[in-house]
């Protein structure tokens, strides 16, 4: 899929440090950077070597650059016998933001959730990133009201 200069494909393990770059500026952007223990061996270990992958990734290329990266993965079983896809995070570089790279990314999710026959895409999104709910919603999507997030530490 191409649009302007930007390509977006599957990521490959010779992106792993430029994905690993685009996860830690997610992580200072969403305020989780003095948790944030991802290495750039380990997106390649955990995204490229191991089979099957902990994560799957779509980037969005401008030349040799990664502009834009969108990390899954699979949840095999839901009440819908159908997979779904988990969106665990979407991140465009700041230089390349207003030029469509996030829709075109999901796009490209979306494409890849029907290939794989899946029910739904599900994902979550920080209360205080207005312009991020905006965008979901500008894609259609829906705020799910039924479920609350929650966690337990171990």
């Amino acid at each position: 899929m191409k649009e302007n200069n930007i390509i977006i494909r599957k990521a490959v393990e010779e992106d792993s440090e430029k994905v690993w770059g685009l996860m830690r500026d997610l992580a200072i952007f969403e305020k989780y950077i003095d948790v944030f223990a991802i290495t750039p061996e380990i997106v390649r270990e955990s995204g490229f070597k191991k089979s099957p992958p902990d994560f799957y990734c779509i980037v969005a290329e401008d030349t040799a650059e990664i502009a834009g990266m969108l990390v899954y993965y699979f949840l095999p079983y839901t009440a819908q016998n159908k997979p779904a896809i988990y969106l665990k995070e979407l991140y465009v570089d700041e230089k390349y933001r207003g030029q469509k790279i996030g829709e075109q990314l999901m796009k490209a999710l979306h494409e890849e959730a029907k290939s794989n026959n899946c029910a739904q895409i599900k994902w979550t999104v920080a209360p205080w990133n207005d312009a991020g709910k905006k965008f979901y919603e500008r894609l259609g999507a829906n705020e799910n009201k039924d479920w609350l997030n929650y966690e337990w530490s171990v």
